[in-house]
């Protein structure tokens, strides 16, 4: 089956085919295309909501088009369409939506709606025969949990962040020493040059039992940090801006690490697998130190180490497709009247850890 996946849940407007076989491990994508707003959003140091949805409405058609194009496949060879029906900015993903259900209307095909998560947590079968039950750290922009994926659409969540998610804290870092966006490759590219032992930063939530994470208050002392020294010497030199940068991400890798290492051992208490999985996904995972870091513990506790290519862990319409291609081994394809959510837990059983409201839980 060929099957369009379209992506819009942020600032990337992507669109992919790829062939899958329903049930089946690994796809094929024949095309992948993603349009960034950096550009758009640059002067306002992050993503704005109302400029995001627009960009995505003027685009989805453009980026369908050369995703078609690029893989040699007409509307006519489709067999379903699958978009990020959530979570996320909502203006994005109801531009998405609604562009998905007009084209699916248009031609007879079977929609699907997916939860923009599930195809990250599910991008290692996409790639890979990567056998359930694995676990996955997915950690992005926006989200940071994790999770054991049990299922094309069973997933357990043993713990996440409690405030700001590691990509928002690399961007808040970035504006904070004028390096601009996105945060995390500049922050990245910054800390080769640092020594991250300069700064004596906090590594989070370490003395707490569980896997749950924090970032805000690295990121309190990051901006304490600067403040001192700009108050000291009238500003910071470029070799301190590099320290400071390679001191945060230090931090933010060994407290994954460790939270890493206990959500192994929560897996292994769960499930008797041989050698199962540890695998890492979203937008950070394309962080070099990070990776290191993640692949160090997996080899310490037995799991077998995958990381998706990086550029299948940022925003993409490849993995939308796929967790399409996932569902239909357990469900049919959604009702046209199918709605675009905010807020959609991928473990609807566990209790909300940013709150709840009348949307329901955040994550």
């Amino acid at each position: 089956m060929l099957i369009l996946g379209l992506e819009s849940s942020c600032d990337d407007t992507g669109a992919a085919v790829i062939r899958a076989h329903p049930g089946a491990p690994v796809g094929e994508i024949l095309a992948s295309v993603v349009r960034g707003q950096d550009a758009l959003h640059a002067a306002y140091g992050g993503v704005v909501p109302e400029i995001a949805a627009r960009a995505h409405a003027e685009r989805l058609d453009g980026v369908t088009e050369t995703a078609l194009a690029k893989a040699g496949v007409g509307l006519g060879q489709l067999g379903a369409v699958a978009v990020a029906s959530g979570p996320g900015l909502i203006g994005g993903v109801l531009a998405g939506v609604m562009f998905a259900k007009g084209l699916a209307l248009a031609r007879g095909l079977p929609f699907w709606g997916v939860n923009h998560l599930a195809g990250h947590a599910l991008t290692p079968r996409l790639v890979a025969p990567v056998a359930f039950p694995y676990l996955v750290l997915l950690v992005s922009g926006g989200h940071c949990q994790f999770l054991i994926v049990e299922g094309p659409d069973q997933f357990v969540r043993l713990g996440g962040t409690i405030d700001d998610a590691p990509g928002e804290a690399f961007d808040k870092i970035a504006k904070l020493l004028g390096l601009g966006q996105p945060g995390g490759p500049r922050v990245e590219a910054e800390a080769r040059a640092g020594d991250p032992a300069r700064f004596d930063l906090p590594r989070p939530l370490l003395d707490r039992e569980g896997c749950d994470l924090s970032f805000s208050g690295l990121k309190t002392a990051v901006r304490r940090a600067r403040d001192r020294l700009a108050a000291e010497r009238g500003g910071i030199t470029r070799t301190e801006r590099a320290d400071l940068c390679a001191g945060f991400q230090a931090a933010v890798a060994e407290t994954l690490a460790e939270k890493t290492r206990r959500a192994c051992r929560a897996f292994r208490a769960r499930h008797e697998t041989p050698t199962p999985t540890l695998a890492v996904a979203g937008g950070v995972a394309a962080n070099g130190a990070i990776r290191e870091a993640l692949a160090a513990v997996a080899d310490a506790e037995g799991f077998a180490w995958f990381a998706p290519p990086p550029v299948l862990c940022t925003d993409n319409g490849a993995i939308v497709a796929w967790a399409a291609a996932e569902a239909m081994a357990v469900r049919g394809p959604d009702a046209l009247s199918l709605a675009a959510r905010p807020r959609w837990p991928l473990d609807m059983e566990a209790a909300p850890m940013l709150g709840s409201g009348r949307k329901g839980a955040k994550a």
